[in-house]
């Protein structure tokens, strides 16, 4: 039987508690009505314009359902416009709109917010090490590329 005060010995259950912990944080400092996920689409959006829906989610690594849900509820908010592709009519492009800008740009430093809330404890290169373990947990395989503020 598992005590209770093994739980924390299972990386699982501390990255459910983190996941907890980020989405209290999220509701409090950025927004009830927007989620980190939808943030991070506006993101690829604003940096990606004319992305199709499934480069969304290969850019958020989501599935088409989740992907073509979000992109309804942003587009009935009015921050995203969805077209069907001019040379491929079975691709759906998307573009951020005015108003989605002006939500993104609004959202940002709620956002670096929560980063605080998140990390505020941990040392500069504590939050790199984590941000670098968490990486190689979602992405198995993956080497990592060195940076300067990040050597290995």
């Amino acid at each position: 039987m598992i005590a209770m005060t093994d739980l924390p010995t299972y990386t699982g259950f501390m990255i459910r508690r983190a996941q907890q912990a980020h989405v209290a944080a999220w509701q409090r400092e950025v927004s009830t009505e927007i989620s980190s996920v939808q943030f991070g689409l506006l993101s690829v959006l604003a940096q990606r314009p004319g992305v199709s829906q499934r480069e969304l989610c290969d850019a958020l690594d989501l599935d088409r359902s989740t992907i073509a849900d979000l992109v309804v509820r942003l587009q009935r908010r009015g921050l995203l416009s969805r077209e069907r592709d001019g040379d491929d009519k079975r691709r759906n492009v998307l573009q951020i709109t005015p108003a989605g800008t002006v939500e993104l740009e609004h959202l940002r430093p709620h956002v670096d917010d929560v980063e605080t809330v998140l990390t505020g404890g941990l040392t500069a290169d504590e939050r790199a090490e984590l941000r670098r373990l968490l990486d190689r947990v979602v992405t198995p395989g993956r080497v990592p590329v060195p940076s300067a503020a990040n050597p290995e």
